[in-house]
């Protein structure tokens, strides 16, 4: 793993989650695979092998580039700008 320039920028403490699911599959009826926590702001959105990859949207629509898994037991991050494991 390497670390990227937006890793120091990161908000210390990790921001607490929004909530336990990706709101926006709650609202379409749709059931995320796996889940993303952004590291900016606390929001909890479903991975890219979900139907509507709302985490990678959150990241387009607001620029906070690193999340983490939000999956028990994992914790590996991923910084979008550099397209790597952080």
């Amino acid at each position: 793993m390497s670390e990227c320039t937006h890793v120091p920028e990161l908000p210390r403490p990790e921001p607490v989650p929004r909530g336990q699911t990706c709101p926006d599959c709650l609202a379409l009826g749709s059931h995320p695979v796996q889940l993303r926590l952004c590291l900016w702001c606390g929001y909890v959105g479903c991975c890219d092998s979900s139907p509507h990859r709302h985490a990678t949207a959150h990241y387009q629509e607001t620029g906070h580039p690193v999340i983490r898994s939000f999956e028990p037991g994992e914790t590996w991050r991923w910084c979008y700008v550099d397209g790597s494991i952080v």
